[in-house]
């Protein structure tokens, strides 16, 4: 990813009629994989609610996620202070998941995955919780890495998990 060399004005790029928001879930957690999301939506997409997935009660999100589909970008906002190599414009725009509706939606649909997954790898590893804490650092989350020891999907690169692991793994 580079920096965004661009210096578009935020207005400008928010007058499009189809704008395409870009966010991700699941940089934070000790546990499987960041996932990432683009949502476009058409100027008054009409979609009440919007907001920040993290504000967001877990139903809500998922009733959200379900109505969030469609349509074809002119421009592409992404959430935070850098972008990938894109064929069209583009702009970072950081804390955009509070400030753009399609960032939001984007941030909605990812973290709305991101938890499914955490619900279906539940069913592998049980005694770690990730129906609860999804995977965040919990106490009860590094409680049960003490407790049970690394498992396949926890990030080995992260502190509170390299450090639990024998030495030279």
């Amino acid at each position: 990813m580079r920096r965004n060399r661009r210096r578009a004005p935020l207005l400008k790029c928010l007058g499009a009629d189809v704008i395409c928001g870009v966010d991700e879930a699941g940089r934070g957690p000790l546990a499987g994989p960041v996932y990432a999301a683009a949502v476009i939506l058409g100027k008054g997409s009409g979609i009440v609610g919007l907001a920040d997935s993290k504000k967001l009660s877990e139903r809500r999100r998922d009733a959200l996620a379900a109505t969030i589909k469609s349509g074809k970008p002119v421009k592409v906002l992404v959430d935070g202070n850098r972008l990938p190599a894109l064929p069209m414009l583009a702009q970072a725009i950081v804390g955009g998941d509070a400030k753009v509706a399609a960032i939001s939606a984007a941030s909605i649909v990812a973290k709305v995955t991101r938890d499914r997954w955490c619900e279906q790898v539940h069913e592998r590893f049980p005694q770690y919780g990730f129906d609860r804490h999804k995977g965040y650092p919990t106490a009860a989350h590094v409680l049960a890495l003490t407790e049970h020891g690394v498992s396949a999907v926890h990030r080995r690169s992260f502190g509170p998990v390299r450090k639990l692991l024998p030495q030279g793994a």
